[in-house]
């Protein structure tokens, strides 16, 4: 049995950046909404208590049962879970006098186990409008900075700490260090979350709980179902019935050559050309999520068509990894709408089957490193992500095979020049949208009035944040000059130079 970190989560947005961090240290973790914070186990070692946008100070601020976990394992309150300590202890908490945003440098330093080997002036990153003012008696500051009194403390006699700073951001030059510190130092955690160690207890697992039965999973071509394939795999061979749908929507050849590398991979695998049913579903639909639902809709028909030509079916596998989890207990609920997840939500129910998600505890650079331990072809593993819709959504406006096509072509173009380049491992997601406008331009000694494409190219780690990529000018210069000439229909080409927030990675 793994030992495990709590986290507490009160809504910070930080708080998966948390967890990444702890996995990777290699000890296990799970976050947990306050207000469903479970008992401690003998396998629990800590707890840290996470930042929020609320204000301690607030009438009906977001409280937890505190007491249930002090003095029994080593706890870290962070931002707010700093202050909700000192607050809930008899300290005060105010508004700050100055702002109290982005970087700060620690100007005293006590000695003491969280900030062994931090040294004075490491810088850190504040990010709350509130402030301790006053401790309580039994607290002790162990860090400062020029304009922040409390930057830590510690409660005498217990190994309770609280910092008004987040270690978990990369602006914290020492933010992994101190947490090591609390998790490997205070906590006592074992080392032992490794991917070699999940690849075999998974498989194990698997054995177990699936013995004989037949196992059917939608493959998508994608990181995340691919991994989970190989696992099933080695678990139960053959008895793991593979499902590629082709909807028309991937990118050029895809379908073909995904398919042939999961033969290559030993897969059970059957490929379903479906791309009319899509195309009729779509025909005359604009509307984003409109499009998203016909496409969920037709795959969920095409996918349990297939599944029952399958005998003895028992198990539905999907590549569900944490953060969906995570999002589906969050704090507030499910989190607003933005747009239709992309998995196969809907299958279950229709299809009265039991569900295995072998991934469900991985995050996404996790998924990956669990992939290279098995193996997994690396033009499969190293993928860029793709929407679920597919260029369905990179289409504006409604779907027909020939925009299709168009956008097909241009994409083939800027993803083959960034391999060719040696660009594309630099990239988190690339791609090509088709704008439902037309520009004037000139082509020979003729003008033209020919649709317009916008380059998309971002730097993320798990999509939640993304700054647009600063390619080199003559490469998006020769993507553009290859696009208008080799591409029947364009005639202009943009570069989208949007971050996430305020914009998304996707257009739709």
């Amino acid at each position: 049995m793994h030992q495990k970190i709590l986290i507490a989560d009160f809504g910070s947005q930080y708080t998966q950046l948390i967890a990444r961090r702890i996995r990777e240290l290699n000890v296990y973790c799970e976050i947990h909404p306050f207000h469903h914070f479970p008992a401690l186990t003998p396998d629990v070692c800590g707890v840290i208590i996470s930042g929020s946008p609320s204000s301690v100070r607030d009438d009906n601020h977001p409280e937890m049962d505190i007491d249930a976990i002090r003095g029994k394992v080593p706890v870290l309150g962070v931002c707010y879970g700093a202050q909700l300590l000192a607050f809930k202890n008899g300290g005060e908490v105010l508004p700050s006098k100055i702002r109290e945003y982005g970087r700060a440098h620690l100007v005293a330093i006590e000695k003491n186990e969280l900030f062994e080997s931090i040294p004075l002036n490491s810088t850190v990153w504040m990010s709350h409008g509130d402030t301790i003012a006053k401790i309580p008696a039994e607290f002790k500051i162990i860090a400062q900075t020029s304009d922040v009194k409390v930057a830590a403390f510690k409660i005498e006699n217990e190994s309770t700490y609280g910092i008004q700073f987040h270690p978990e951001v990369t602006h914290s030059s020492d933010g992994k260090k101190l947490l090591e510190n609390f998790i490997v130092t205070i906590c006592k955690c074992r080392q032992d979350w490794t991917p070699a160690a999940f690849v075999n207890e998974t498989i194990d697992n698997l054995k177990s709980k699936l013995q004989n039965d037949v196992v059917v999973l939608g493959l998508s071509g994608g990181v995340d179902s691919s991994v989970a394939a190989i696992l099933l795999h080695r678990a139960i061979g053959k008895n793991l019935h593979c499902i590629f749908v082709d909807n028309g929507l991937l990118r050029r050849n895809e379908f073909e050559q995904v398919l042939e590398s999961y033969r290559h991979m030993g897969l059970n695998i059957k490929g379903v050309d479906a791309k009319s049913k899509f195309y009729s579903a779509l025909k005359g639909l604009s509307d984003p999520e409109e499009k998203r639902k016909a496409i969920g809709k037709v795959f969920i028909d095409v996918f349990d068509e297939e599944a029952h030509r399958i005998t003895n079916v028992k198990w539905l596998a999907q590549g569900t990894i944490y953060p969906d989890i995570i999002e589906s207990v969050s704090v507030k609920g499910p989190s607003a709408t933005i747009k239709s997840h992309h998995n196969v939500g809907g299958l279950p129910d229709k299809m009265k089957l039991k569900v295995v998600e072998p991934l469900n505890t991985l995050f996404k650079d996790e998924v990956r490193s669990v992939g290279r331990q098995l193996n997994i072809d690396p033009l499969i593993l190293n993928r860029h992500p793709f929407p679920g819709p597919g260029l369905a959504i990179r289409i504006l406006g409604d779907i027909t095979p020939e925009k299709v096509d168009i956008v097909q072509q241009a994409d083939e173009i800027f993803i083959s020049l960034l391999k060719s380049e040696g660009l594309y491992n630099d990239v988190w997601q690339a791609g090509v949208i088709l704008l439902p406008v037309q520009s004037v331009g000139v082509m020979g000694d003729e003008r033209t009035y020919e649709k317009a494409v916008v380059l998309r190219a971002v730097q993320s780690v798990d999509g939640m944040t993304a700054d647009w990529c600063h390619l080199p000018h003559a490469f998006l210069a020769k993507v553009s000059n290859d696009i208008i000439n080799k591409v029947k229909g364009i005639n202009r080409v943009v570069y989208d130079i949007s971050s996430k927030p305020p914009a998304t990675i996707e257009w739709e």
